[in-house]
């Protein structure tokens, strides 16, 4: 929270374009399509998982991840649950956990999920029309979104995702016909070409069958603090661009993909300073070594982070944050994103020191010292506490002494349809068809069908419940066990390279190659290798004990800043082209 709150006047005293995050390496699309179709970034409609008869998942593997913009504790359990009343699918180039305990799994090619649903909303039409009783006055351009998706030629789905089309009338039908249904896409699907695409698909899809807004269909939540309304910020898209390759800016931020040219590009604008907090690019964003070459050339970079990782060994400057367990917490945003109404106030489990200053305190005394030096005013926040207090305050339905007296948090019950209360667009209505995403969809007509390259492989990653995140490898409990970092390769496709299990591999993409172990795996289909994010921590100058004894390369040295959604920028880390051959 301390992060959160205090970091927004920091950024309005700098007045800098240049911002980036992990959101451009992750949910961009999501917030878009919700941006543009409900008129706020973070109206996001969350999967009614507790309550729904048939799910249909694509690119999410939430028994690994947790389940994110599906917050769900006991998600496992929850899924096994769905199972046992109903239908799980899952779609997914790799057999994940997730799909070994679904009803049933498909492979899909990556990057093949835009032609999956583009031929899955034809084919609802054939099983029945729209059910839009619930949205009667509400909606702006569904039928121009249906003629232009209907002018898709999808007779080449197979050869586009590995999927039958009768397989996909087949599911269409039984989603159809399921009184309570689902279709979610997560990250699997956000990160590659036509990630925006996609979310608004998955959208369209839970409209035509009337499930969105419902009970045991998809509502967004309705949390006691707002993260919508009056006083946030609703997002935004192309109010400025990239300096050198005129990218559109989401919500206030840049692609990530273009921060390494911002700095070493020359002229005008060019980046020589950077702040970092909570960040570790080197080993999260694209094109990486080309990143942390970039990173030594600063003439200026200040950090706040409790390590000396592989990003802030380059920093002139590090400012550790205290212990979050001696600062008081609450959850906004992924409190948004639960499966239930649930709230919970966190306070300090021990003191702060003297000597120790809080994430929030670091933030708001740059920020006021940079106001001063900059000769303008500065107002600054209240503690956390009180800040958090007034948040509740804001949404009117829980006090922060309730809560302080409720140390285990409330469950205030499950999702409430509110999404039409709450809609932020102009027309006050579901926009439909959006004009960049319609034309984007007519780009879709110009592409052909990809010759397949018999000595190239489609890298796409994972995630291990021990592994979310390059900084779990800090933790002694969470790096014991069965190493996590090996190459995973369909047999035959060892076979024909002549490759064993447990072979030191040389995996290489157009931006460079990496040596790791390769591990025999039925869990792929033929074509696709998949690896783990995070890894890579055997490098010069950090201060990582525990992690720079794990195994592993970094994934990142493969992935591409040219391979982007092209809508939102973000980068489309899963559908990389690779080669794999012995190690030297």
């Amino acid at each position: 929270f301390g992060h959160l709150a205090y970091l927004s006047p920091l950024l309005k005293s700098l007045r800098t374009r240049n911002i980036f995050s992990a959101s451009s390496v992750d949910q961009w699309p999501h917030q878009l399509v919700a941006y543009w179709m409900f008129g706020h970034q973070f109206l996001l409609p969350i999967p009614d998982i507790d309550n729904t008869d048939f799910m249909l998942m694509l690119g999410a593997n939430p028994v690994a991840s947790n389940g994110s913009l599906m917050t769900a504790p006991g998600i496992e359990k929850r899924l096994k649950a769905l199972v046992e009343r109903g239908t799980l699918v899952v779609v997914d180039p790799r057999r994940s956990e997730t799909a070994a305990i679904a009803s049933e799994h498909l492979f899909v090619r990556p990057g093949g999920d835009v032609w999956l649903l583009l031929a899955f909303l034809q084919a609802l039409q054939r099983v029945g029309p729209a059910r839009l009783a619930a949205y009667a006055g509400r909606l702006q351009g569904f039928e121009s979104a249906l003629a232009a998706i209907n002018r898709i030629d999808s007779s080449h789905l197979f050869a586009r995702t590995g999927v039958e089309p009768t397989t996909v009338q087949r599911l269409a039908t039984a989603f159809f016909t399921s009184a309570r249904a689902v279709v979610y896409g997560r990250m699997g699907v956000s990160t590659q070409a036509h990630g925006t695409l996609c979310q608004w698909l998955i959208q369209l899809i839970n409209l035509y069958a009337g499930q969105l807004n419902r009970v045991g269909g998809c509502l967004p939540n309705d949390p006691v603090m707002p993260v919508t309304g009056p006083g946030t910020s609703a997002g935004g898209y192309g109010r400025w661009r990239s300096r050198v390759r005129g990218l559109p800016e989401v919500s206030g931020e840049l692609p990530v993909a273009v921060l390494r040219e911002e700095i070493t590009t020359p002229g005008i604008g060019q980046v020589r300073g950077l702040f970092t907090c909570a960040g570790n690019p080197v080993l999260s964003t694209p094109d990486s070594a080309a990143l942390d070459a970039a990173l030594s050339g600063l003439q200026a970079m200040v950090s706040v982070d409790i390590y000396v990782n592989e990003t802030t060994r380059h920093a002139h400057l590090i400012l550790p944050p205290a212990s979050m367990l001696s600062q008081p917490h609450y959850d906004l945003i992924f409190n948004a994103f639960a499966v239930r109404r649930v709230t919970r106030y966190s306070p300090p489990m021990r003191p702060q020191a003297d000597f120790e200053r809080a994430d929030w305190q670091i933030l708001q005394g740059i920020a006021a010292a940079h106001a001063q030096a900059s000769g303008k005013p500065f107002q600054p926040l209240p503690p956390p506490r009180e800040l958090i207090a007034q948040g509740l305050a804001r949404g009117g339905e829980i006090g922060l002494a309730e809560l302080e007296a409720a140390p285990h948090g409330l469950d205030l019950g499950p999702l409430r349809p509110t999404l039409l209360a709450r809609l932020q667009t102009a027309s006050g209505a579901i926009e439909c068809a959006p004009v960049v995403l319609i034309d984007a969809l007519r780009g879709l007509e110009a592409v052909v069908v990809e010759a397949v390259d018999l000595h190239s492989l489609k890298l796409v990653g994972r995630r291990h419940i021990r592994s979310n995140n390059s900084w779990m490898h800090n933790a002694p409990r969470l790096i014991k066990g069965k190493p996590r970092h090996q190459l995973l390769m369909h047999p035959a496709d060892l076979a024909a390279r002549g490759l064993g299990d447990g072979a030191r591999v040389r995996l290489r993409s157009r931006m460079g190659s990496i040596d790791t172990d390769v591990q025999a795996s039925d869990e792929l289909q033929p074509g696709v290798v998949c690896l783990p994010h995070g890894f890579g921590h055997a490098v010069a100058g950090t201060r990582q004990a525990r992690a720079q004894l794990v195994d592993g390369a970094n994934y990142n040295v493969l992935s591409d800043p040219e391979q982007l959604d092209g809508v939102s920028g973000n980068v489309a880390l899963n559908g990389v082209e690779v080669w794999v051959e012995a190690a030297c």
